[in-house]
């Protein structure tokens, strides 16, 4: 089929959506042309996804989560750990039955694997069936990367896009209805030794606040209660951008939005974490007393080789004041064990932050290497076993703070957002306090969506039970 159109450049997005609802309606093997998305890794990549699927459904595609019935497969990628790449290569290998029966079917990859060198050429070599690839800057070129490949039927290859420009005006199809993500940068300059963020992302871009305010604005208009500011590193909000605005007076802006709504905000750096943030989030109306602050490590021989750029003292310097100007706050972290050269003393330091802050529950992980890092080259001096006897032991520590946090919220009258039916239990719905604590309740599912007053009557390790407080 000849394209209509000879100057690809000068076509707009909208044009491109119409173009690929054309070809797609001699392509669809149901009434309407189906996609199938899936996402791997972090709340970016499925705000990423979202806006994938947003473009899709301007261009006429409905949605399955039924794979062997989809004529459009995305995977959206993930490179932080070395097992999210493992599932991907299987997952993909999977799709060659479903090419193979559906010629018709085209499979594409993006996302932060696709920008790994390696990544992409064992795809070219070892995938033929996979059309379209294309990186985490090229999100914007998406509708014109898909019709190309769909008009001419040669695989496209795209990645390494160094645009520093912000693209905004991306169609949404947001996953849910009254909790959502909202994207207010883009990449990380912080090149962390562990971490391959900034090589697959780029250098750090910040949205201009009077988009992401707006975009606040209509989501709180649409109902949403639960809005979380997304970024690599939210603290540094702001680089590029004339007016130098800063990520505590973005906060303070769309806090000002009238709504009965929680704010909170993910991730954020402890070098970058002030006093000025800490106190935004204790004069505000609507922010999470909830702070996510990973500190990978207690000790600081191993901060410095990671290339945190902060020290133990000044983390718990940062966590004290917080308490002391948020007492209910829930702090939340990320922690790496085994990092290379990491010794056993090394690790009890860790421990001992742990035991002193009481972190309401960690997100845990034993180091991966990731190829391409300062790390990766780095020696190492614990076995595997003995990482692992560390990663035991260190659940068990924050095992027994989070079932004595838990225990002493019994009695306590929470604000709970309804989140959804318990997959296992009927009769109960499942909802989250301000401070990210799941509570477990009995009730109609016709309040999912809404705040409700919950008594809290047991805790368990990591979990709440309570019931409802009728008004």
């Amino acid at each position: 089929m000849k394209s209509k159109y000879t100057d690809f450049q000068n076509i707009t997005q909208e044009e491109y959506f119409n173009l690929i609802a054309e070809l797609m309606a001699v392509r669809k093997r149901a009434d309407v042309p189906l996609a199938y998305v899936r996402t791997y890794g972090c709340q970016q990549n499925v705000a990423d996804s979202e806006r994938i699927k947003g473009m899709l459904y301007e261009s006429g595609f409905s949605f399955t989560e039924n794979v062997e019935e989809a004529d459009f497969i995305l995977f959206n990628t993930c490179a932080v750990r070395e097992h999210a790449e493992d599932r991907v290569f299987g997952n993909v290998g999977a799709l060659k039955n479903i090419k193979r029966k559906h010629p018709s079917v085209m499979i594409a990859l993006c996302g932060c694997m696709m920008e790994q060198e390696h990544v992409a050429q064992r795809i070219h070599d070892s995938f033929p069936f996979v059309s379209l690839v294309f990186g985490t800057n090229c999100l914007h070129e998406f509708p014109r990367l898909l019709y190309n490949t769909l008009l001419y039927g040669k695989r496209t290859f795209l990645r390494g896009n160094t645009d520093e420009n912000v693209y905004e005006g991306i169609p949404i199809k947001r996953d849910g209805n009254f909790k959502g993500f909202l994207p207010i940068m883009y990449g990380c300059d912080n090149f962390c030794s562990y971490c391959i963020v900034p090589y697959v992302r780029g250098r750090e871009k910040s949205r201009r606040p009077e988009v992401v305010i707006e975009e606040a604005r209509e989501m709180i208009a649409s109902g949403y209660k639960d809005i979380c500011l997304l970024g690599q590193n939210v603290n540094s909000y702001g680089k590029g951008l004339e007016d130098k605005p800063n990520f505590s007076q973005l906060l303070k802006e769309i806090d000002k939005i009238e709504g009965d709504y929680w704010l909170r905000f993910m991730t954020s750096h402890p070098k970058d974490c002030t006093k000025e943030l800490i106190d935004t989030i204790a004069e505000s109306k609507h922010i999470s007393h909830h702070l996510h602050l990973p500190f990978q490590s207690g000790s600081n021989r191993i901060l410095e080789k990671m290339n945190r750029r902060y020290t133990r003292e000044k983390y718990l310097d940062i966590i004290k004041y917080a308490k002391e100007r948020i007492p209910d706050l829930s702090l939340t972290s990320d922690i790496i064990v085994g990092f290379p050269g990491e010794t056993y003393e090394d690790f009890q330091q860790t421990l001992e932050l742990i035991r002193e802050v009481e972190f309401t529950s960690l997100f845990t992980f034993i180091y991966s290497r990731r190829k391409g890092t300062p790390a990766a080259d780095m020696p190492d001096v614990a076995t595997d076993e003995e990482k692992s006897k560390w990663f035991q032991e260190l659940l068990k520590v924050q095992e027994e703070i989070a079932a004595k946090r838990c225990a002493d919220m019994v009695g306590s009258v929470q604000k709970v957002l309804v989140e959804e039916k318990s997959s296992n239990k009927e009769g109960i719905l499942n909802g989250r306090t301000s401070g990210n604590i799941i509570v477990e309740f009995a009730a109609d599912e016709s309040i999912i969506g809404t705040f409700q007053n919950i008594k809290i009557t047991k805790a368990r390790n990591w979990i709440l039970n309570g019931e409802l407080v009728k008004e």
